[in-house]
């Protein structure tokens, strides 16, 4: 079930007993889990009727009890039980011993006061075993998979409608770009961008850059950028602040160097026909860091790129055996790229 799906089911009053959310998605797993406790529960209510049991340290005995519990002054209780790591093949430190056959009966005669929510942070669950196979037929499951950009570029827009803001489509590949694929910080990015904007207002890409911290990696991104660009004054800017933050200029060539080393291997393999979903997973890269380099790549062909990081190990070795200060090799290079495209 995806998460409108459940939405809209909880909006209607439609609950289930069982639910099971599952995956390594954090943020998918606290929000579903929030959206059920909040359908179901009675704000005024809700201490008396939620609880949680986690399956690492207490026994499933326990969290059945309390689900076989009548409620206080209310019509549900909800019960969440956290790590019920039985249902995976993983093994565990925890030295506790779970009653599965009282669980398997319950699963399939759940208490009608009860919703019970599973919440399992693994990216598989063992579906040879018996327990999994009857949860996932009496429950309701969500999947909290990792998300490709698209799903979350949805999410960015689902929070920026909820913080009553828009977001347009490149200021959200930007936050992507800066922050990475962690949904939790992205979410929490959009609503601090929310207030800057105010109610109504436009998250545009200049927003993100004035307001999102970047990381060392994302200023070599922007470095290359202006470089690919030949606005080296633009590019030396980023160095010199960088410098200043006492970033190491070996460190920065080697930076450099691992970005144009990409780079080439996406142009590579895009000629080759490979899409960037599938460059993606061959290179261990997000795919929004194979679609900057797909675009960089455009400004350079394969015979520069080789000859660049010829230079680069070049510099890099001069930096290190003290044969030129290390801040005059990378500047050197550096303009050295914008004066070869330049001559070509």
């Amino acid at each position: 079930m995806s998460i409108n799906a459940l939405a809209k089911k909880l909006k209607n009053g439609s609950y289930a007993s069982l639910y099971l959310l599952y995956g390594k998605e954090k943020y998918i797993l606290e929000y579903s889990q929030k959206l059920i406790v909040q359908a179901v529960l009675d704000e005024s209510t809700a201490d008396f009727n939620l609880s949680s049991y986690d399956m690492e340290e207490q026994t499933i005995d326990a969290a059945l009890e309390d689900a076989e519990t009548l409620p206080f002054m209310g019509d549900h209780r909800v019960v969440v039980i956290q790590n019920p790591y039985f249902l995976t093949g993983a093994k565990t430190k925890s030295k506790i011993e779970h009653d599965l056959k009282r669980l398997e009966s319950y699963l399939q005669n759940p208490a009608e006061q009860a919703v019970v929510i599973f919440v399992a942070p693994y990216e598989k669950l063992d579906e040879r075993k018996k327990i999994v196979k009857v949860l996932k037929k009496h429950g309701e499951v969500i999947q909290a998979d990792k998300m490709n950009v698209q799903l979350q570029k949805e999410w960015i827009n689902h929070a920026a409608k909820e913080a009553e803001v828009e977001i347009t489509d490149a200021a959200a590949e930007r936050l992507i770009q800066l922050q990475g694929e962690n949904l939790a910080l992205l979410i929490s990015e959009v609503n601090k961008m929310a207030l800057s904007v105010g109610e109504n207002g436009v998250i545009e890409t200049s927003t993100v850059d004035e307001l999102i911290s970047r990381s060392l990696e994302n200023n070599v991104f922007t470095m290359v950028e202006h470089v690919a660009n030949r606005r080296i004054d633009a590019a030396l800017r980023i160095c010199y602040d960088l410098l200043k933050q006492n970033e190491e200029p070996i460190k920065l060539m080697a930076l450099l160097a691992r970005q144009f080393r990409i780079i080439l291997q996406v142009k590579q393999l895009g000629s080759q026909g490979f899409s960037e979903k599938k460059m993606a997973s061959i290179l261990s890269l997000h795919p929004y860091a194979v679609k900057i380099a797909a675009k960089q790549g455009k400004s350079f062909s394969e015979e520069e790129l080789k000859d660049l990081l010829i230079r680069a190990a070049d510099a890099d070795f001069e930096m290190k055996t003290g044969q030129r200060d290390k801040q005059l090799s990378l500047e050197l290079f550096m303009t050295g790229i914008v004066k070869q495209k330049q001559l070509n």
